[in-house]
């Protein structure tokens, strides 16, 4: 019953109003930002407070603060107000021939290695359909599709999907890129503990493929000499190229990247170079018919051979 009476009581614009004042750090500034009387964004504010049963703000001589009641209303107040931007943006889709709309996330293995041609196949024979398609690594994919930020993720097959349910997309194999004039570059495979010696390009500290190469390193009883960390695929091949050391990267991405710029890959002979990439949902069941779509068609991408 609370709850509906709540629902009953919040409204767009004082919530609106309240993000307002976290931002602005004071009612003067956003009342002022939201083209409302000082008195009017006051009373919103009071009435917002009797609503929720509790004080949002701490009222301090250099301005206010977000109590813990505040900082939870926060949260949902971002997600609400959010959640009906898209629906305006999703509707406007519509307007001009888009039949469906799905969120999706993924990392970027996922997006390099697959996705522009597992794409391209589905909307071939699905074009009135948009996809909104949004670059994470695989812990930041699952906590967004946990949290209904989108509607499906593909993510790094060792992720902790906290009871997400997960489907297999795709395998890949992670590989040893170097400069041909690499002393290791005449090898066809390698244990991993061999290229501690040499200095590596890593991707940034959030990626799957940073955290496995660090675990290695930590088993071999050896410290990964980290030259530089660099936000992309793209810029791992440069950094090596321009000798700054040796990559960890996936097969099909030297294939696209590194192989034109002359570098070399050589075989991770390591049980962990060998991946799985998965999809992640909340629900199977309770997917969008749009989305339901995209879902069956990545599941079976691979057994197709497409």
């Amino acid at each position: 019953m609370a709850a509906k009476n709540l629902l009953r009581r919040l409204d767009l614009t004082t919530l609106q109003l309240f993000l307002a004042i976290f931002e602005e750090g004071t009612l003067t500034r956003a009342a002022e930002r939201e083209a409302i009387a000082v008195s009017a964004a006051s009373k919103r504010l009071l009435e917002l407070e009797q609503a929720v049963g509790a004080v949002l703000f701490e009222r301090k001589a250099r301005g206010m603060d977000l109590t813990p009641a505040g900082e939870t209303l926060l949260h949902h107040a971002r997600r609400v107000l959010r959640d009906i931007e898209n629906i305006g943006i999703e509707l406007a889709e519509h307007a001009t021939g888009v039949r469906g709309y799905v969120r999706m996330m993924a990392n970027l293995s996922a997006i390099v290695e697959f996705l522009p041609e597992d794409l391209r196949a589905f909307l071939s024979v699905h074009d009135q359909i948009k996809i909104d398609l949004e670059e994470r690594p695989s812990g930041g994919i699952i906590e967004a599709v946990a949290d209904s930020l989108a509607d499906l993720g593909i993510c790094s097959g060792d992720a902790d999907t906290r009871g997400l349910q997960a489907t297999h997309y795709r395998h890949d194999r992670l590989v040893i890129v170097m400069r041909s004039d690499h002393a290791l570059a005449n090898r066809e495979r390698i244990r991993f503990a061999e290229t501690l010696d040499s200095d590596h390009v890593g991707l940034h500290s959030a990626s799957s493929i940073n955290m496995r190469t660090h675990l290695a390193a930590r088993q071999a009883g050896r410290a990964l000499r980290l030259r530089i960390h660099v936000p992309g695929f793209d810029a791992v091949c440069r950094m090596v190229q321009a000798g700054m050391g040796v990559g960890v990267l996936p097969f099909d991405v030297f294939r696209a990247l590194g192989r034109p710029l002359g570098l070399t890959a050589v075989t991770l002979d390591e049980d962990w170079a060998e991946r799985s990439l998965i999809i992640v949902v909340r629900d199977e069941s309770a997917l969008s018919p749009v989305s339901r779509l995209l879902f069956d068609h990545l599941r079976t991408v691979e057994a197709n051979g497409v």
